[in-house]
C-alpha cells in the first residue's frame, strides 16, 4: 500500500524524479555493457560476465527504483508488483510468451534470413560454448530483460509518469505509448524488421500490464521469450 501523508508529493517534483530516475536508470543498463564491452576483461560480454551484467543491472537499477519511490511516498506494489492472481498470471505470461517465441523461431526468423539476420549473429557471438556462459546469457535474459526491463520501463515508467497528468486516462495511455517508443529505441532499431521484432513484444508486454495492474504477467512473458530465444538460437544456430 502507499505510505500515508499528510501532503502529497506535488505533479511537479514527481515529474522531476521521475526524469532523473529514467536517466539514471538508462546509464545503469549501458553502463556494464560499456564496460565489458570496452576493457574485453575476462573475455568482454561473453560467458559468466553476462551473468555479473544482469546482476549489476537488477542490484542498481531495483535500488535506484525503491529510493527514488520512497521520496515519491511510493514502494514496488505502486508499481505493479503484486502477487495476487498470481498463478493466473504466470498462466497468462507463459501462454503468450510461448507463443511469441513460436512465432519468431519457426515462421519469422528462417523467413528473414535464420543465422543471417544482424540480431542472431550479434546474439551467436555472445555464446562461448560452455554450459556455463550459456546460463549465464539466460540469466542476463530472465534477470536483467524479463525481470528488471519490466520494472524499470513497465512499471515505474507507466504508473509514475501518469500520475504527473490532470486526466488518468490520457496520462495512461501517453506513458504507456511513451514507454513503448523509448523502450524500442533503447533496442536501437536500424530496419523495419528490427521495429517489428521489438515493437510487437513491447506492446504485448505493455498491454498485459495495464489489462493486469500487475507486472508479473508481462515479466513472464518477458523473461519466458528472452530465455527461449537465447536457448533457441543456440541450439538452431550457434551449436
Amino acid at each position: 500500500m502507499t505510505e500515508t501523508n499528510s501532503k502529497p508529493v506535488s505533479k511537479t517534483k514527481t515529474l522531476v524524479v521521475f526524469i532523473t530516475t529514467i536517466i539514471l536508470g538508462y546509464l545503469l543498463f549501458i553502463l556494464p555493457d560499456v564496460f565489458f564491452g570496452v576493457t574485453k576483461l575476462n573475455g568482454g560480454k561473453i560467458g559468466i560476465n553476462l551473468l555479473f551484467i544482469g546482476l549489476f543491472q537488477f542490484v542498481t537499477v531495483t535500488a535506484l527504483l525503491y529510493f527514488s519511490l520512497k521520496i515519491l511516498k511510493k514502494n514496488f506494489r505502486d508499481i505493479g508488483l503484486k502477487f495476487e492472481n498470481l498463478g493466473a498470471d504466470m498462466l497468462l505470461g507463459l501462454l503468450f510468451g510461448a507463443l511469441w517465441t513460436i512465432l519468431q523461431f519457426y515462421f519469422i526468423i528462417p523467413n528473414t534470413g535464420g543465422i543471417n539476420r544482424p540480431d542472431i549473429y550479434g546474439m551467436s557471438e555472445m555464446y562461448d560454448g560452455s554450459l556455463v556462459g550459456t546460463l549465464s546469457f539466460v540469466a542476463l535474459g530472465v534477470i536483467g530483460g524479463g525481470i528488471t526491463e519490466e520494472l524499470f520501463n513497465r512499471g515505474y515508467f507507466i504508473n509514475v509518469l501518469k500520475e504527473t497528468f490532470e486526466n488518468p486516462k490520457t496520462g495512461l495511455w501517453f506513458s504507456a505509448i511513451l514507454s513503448i517508443l523509448i523502450f524500442a529505441l533503447g533496442h536501437l532499431p536500424t530496419s523495419a524488421l528490427d521495429w517489428f521484432d521489438i515493437l510487437v513484444p513491447t506492446i504485448l508486454y505493455t498491454a498485459l500490464f495495464i489489462w493486469t495492474k500487475r507486472l508479473t504477467a508481462s515479466i513472464v512473458a518477458h523473461g519466458v521469450y528472452n530465455m527461449s530465444a537465447i536457448i533457441l538460437t543456440y541450439y538452431l544456430y550457434f551449436n
